[in-house]
């Protein structure tokens, strides 16, 4: 990765990261080489990282990465406090978007967090033009499926989840959602509130 590359990298990563709950158990899908668990280090208690890209398995502290996908994640390998998906919907096919935002849901527990970043299509023809500059080079523009941003709410609303935050960073071209796992124990009228 080029220095830019790793800025916009650890841009994602810090509007992420304010939304992590120290502690949490969290699954990175497209984790890359595992830069936000290095980040965010101590405050987690466990980190699992999936990524097609990678060509073996790493290990260290309390954190794994694993070549893969969410598909091919095992369900006996338990719940995650929180799943992050930093620049990942626009590289998930057209003809399985449902199935992997129901995949995500059912990998949370109640009352975790699903946190996604997602470039506007437009930032393509940016990238573009930073590769032929060689300014970036880590960026798999050739899996870009111009995924629209204002999809992202209905598709995890779809899957069970519900819309806590949405904005924009990286001078309005980069969404952030966080969305939550409702848990019934804690639904209004009911159960244990929330401090």
């Amino acid at each position: 990765m080029k220095t830019l590359d790793r800025l916009l990298q650890g841009w994602r990563i810090r509007k992420a990261s304010a939304h992590i709950p120290p502690g949490s158990r969290l699954l990175d899908v497209g984790c890359g080489d595992g830069a936000l668990f290095r980040r965010l280090g101590s405050k987690l208690r466990e980190g699992l990282g999936v990524d097609p890209a990678l060509e073996r398995r790493h290990e260290w502290d309390r954190f794994r990465l694993e070549p893969g996908t969410l598909r091919g994640l095992s369900r006996d390998m338990g719940l995650f406090d929180v799943i992050t998906l930093l620049a990942v919907l626009e590289h998930v096919a057209e003809d399985q978007i449902g199935a992997f935002a129901a995949g995500c849901a059912g990998m949370l527990r109640p009352g975790g967090r699903l946190i996604v970043t997602v470039p506007s299509p437009r930032v393509d023809v940016i990238l573009v033009g930073l590769r032929r500059l060689g300014l970036v080079e880590g960026i798999r523009l050739e899996e870009h499926h111009g995924f629209d941003p204002g999809r992202t709410r209905a598709l995890f609303e779809e899957a069970g989840l519900e819309l806590r935050r949405h904005g924009r960073f990286q001078l309005g071209l980069n969404h952030l959602f966080v969305f939550e796992k409702p848990d019934p124990e804690t639904a209004t009228g009911g159960g244990r509130s929330r401090s």
